[in-house]
């Protein structure tokens, strides 16, 4: 059995995959498309251009709704959603959300605190907004918290692995859960499972530098602008970020998929 991930370890999405392969049990391997020598071939696998790509065997499959999905089917033990099927439900709403209402806000943060898409008053308000926003999601997640202290009912599973990546995420910006929340005493928990720490520690020595990260932008590296990270963009204030990298060519958006 074969099996890898495209990732970049500060990537949610990928953390996702990862630790549900932690979780099943699985054996994989990992390689950054940096390190490859086909990026043309790797925008074909991922045409968002974008982190992870799941490969098994001869199947290639990206986006990690979709990734999580795959893996809980072919290896269902242990499984990772809740049999009940409103759990399920409620699970795959949280995923939802935390793929991208959630993820928008720590997204855009690294893109005024890492890429230095703006400064001074305009970067001072948008880093407001983006903390404002996630403190209101905490207190979401708050009661989305079962009665046994997890997003997946009865015991740690995929709810829990949805949420983790995107609240350590929010830490990496000094944006923590109160103490003595559910949320805050969850994620104490969670991180002390010894399948986490691997991921969450190969994150954590991945994080960028800001002057290679803004001379990289200046170089044309691009990131991507797609649906819910525009929508936040504009609705923190930033609407003329987005002009300006349209101009520059240093922001980009989901080509034609083939």
């Amino acid at each position: 059995m074969s099996v890898s991930v495209l990732e970049h370890p500060l990537s949610p999405y990928a953390q996702k995959v990862k630790l549900a392969l932690r979780f099943k049990g699985i054996d994989y391997e990992v390689q950054q498309p940096m390190g490859t020598d086909d990026f043309e071939g790797f925008l074909i696998e991922s045409p968002r251009g974008e982190v992870p790509v799941f490969h098994h065997e001869d199947t290639v499959l990206y986006d990690s709704a979709v990734i999580g999905a795959y893996i809980d089917e072919t290896w269902p033990e242990p499984p990772l959603l809740p049999g009940d099927p409103l759990l399920r439900a409620q699970v795959r709403l949280i995923e939802d959300a935390m793929d991208t209402h959630f993820e928008g806000n720590t997204w855009g943060l690294g893109e005024i605190r890492i890429f230095g898409r703006a400064e001074g008053v305009l970067a001072k308000r948008m880093c407001e907004f983006a903390e404002t926003e996630i403190r209101r999601w905490y207190q979401w997640l708050d009661t989305r918290l079962s009665e046994a202290g997890w997003f997946n009912g009865a015991e740690y599973g995929w709810g829990d692995i949805c949420v983790l990546p995107f609240v350590n995420g929010a830490g990496r910006f000094d944006i923590r859960p109160a103490s003595g929340s559910h949320l805050h005493d969850w994620l104490a928990r969670v991180n002390a499972r010894e399948d986490v720490m691997h991921v969450t520690q190969a994150a954590q020595a991945a994080e960028l530098d800001p002057d290679i990260m803004r001379a990289a932008i200046q170089s044309g590296f691009k990131r991507e602008y797609r649906d819910h990270r525009l929508e936040w963009m504009i609705r923190a204030g930033g609407i003329e970020i987005v002009a300006a990298g349209i101009e520059a060519d240093n922001i980009r958006f989901n080509g034609s998929f083939t």
